[in-house]
This record gives C-alpha cells, structure tokens and sequence, in this order.
C-alpha cells in the first residue's frame, strides 16, 4: 500500500479535488480516469500525453500494470515507474482504476461500499477515503512518537 506520507496524503486530495471540478473525466481514457487524473497530478503531463503512452502497449491501466516492466523502456512503464517513486504501489492503481482496495472499502459505511469505478463522485469518495486512512495513520504516528519522546524524559 502507498506511503503514509504527506506528499501521498495531498496528491490524493489534489486528484480528488480536480475530479470532482473536471467536466474531463472519462474513466475509458486513458489520461482522463481514475489512474489518469493520479498520473497528471505526479507527472504534470496532460491527459493527452498519458493517452499517448499507454495507446503504445495494450490494454487499460490493469492490464498495463500486469505487463509492468521497469526496464522495458516503454514510455508507460517509465510514467508507471514515476508513480512507484512517489510512492504507490501497482496494487494501489489496479484498486484505484477498479475502486476495489478492501482497507479503503470498509472504512466507507456498509450502504456507501459498492462504488462504480466509472462513476466521478465514487472516484471522489474512494480518493478522499484513502486520504483520510492516510491522514489517519500519520496523526496516530505522531501521537505514538509524542508518548514515546514523554515516556523517555520520564524515565531520564
């Protein structure tokens, strides 16, 4: 799963926010769906130039990510490969195009758990749910590493 970290806590949010303001999204575009909007916030290319690359091999964005080959040299796997180094994993985009990754799931309420994955407002949902397990996971580290720094000038 991504990093807890505050550059994935924002680009998640950054992506959501300009899905949800975009009259572009089209989740059978390559550069305008799910993973599309994520690969324009990490790479600042347009929707245009990720639809390029990904026309060059075959398939959509889970397809691609099970053909991922770091060293292929494939200008795909190099935009996939700039996602990895940010920080994602190619689980976490294959969850991302499909809405499907079960830790985000169950935080959502039973009633609000079955998103469409080509539907913008549960693009928007899953990618603010994710944001907010990450925001958790970084506060709960922050409150573990102010008890443990307390504990210790105790103890000293």
């Amino acid at each position: 799963m991504a990093k807890n970290s505050f550059e994935i806590l924002l680009t998640l949010r950054n992506t959501a926010d300009r899905i949800e303001k975009s009259s572009l999204y089209q989740w059978g575009h390559m550069g305008s769906c799910n993973c599309g909007f994520l690969a324009q916030e990490i790479t600042r290319l347009n929707k245009d130039d990720i639809h390029f690359r990904a026309m060059q091999g075959y398939g959509d964005w889970n397809e691609q990510l099970n053909d991922y080959c770091p060293t292929s040299g494939l200008l795909m796997d190099d935009l996939i490969s700039k996602m990895i180094a940010f920080g994602f994993d190619t689980d976490d985009l294959k969850h991302l195009e499909k809405l499907s990754n079960p830790e985000i799931l169950r935080i959502l309420p039973l009633e609000k758990r079955n998103l469409r994955r080509n539907v913008k407002k549960d693009v928007v949902t899953y990618l603010r749910t994710w944001a907010d397990k990450i925001e958790t996971a970084i506060l709960q580290s922050v409150e573990t590493k102010i008890h443990e720094s307390c504990a210790e000038t105790i103890s000293v």
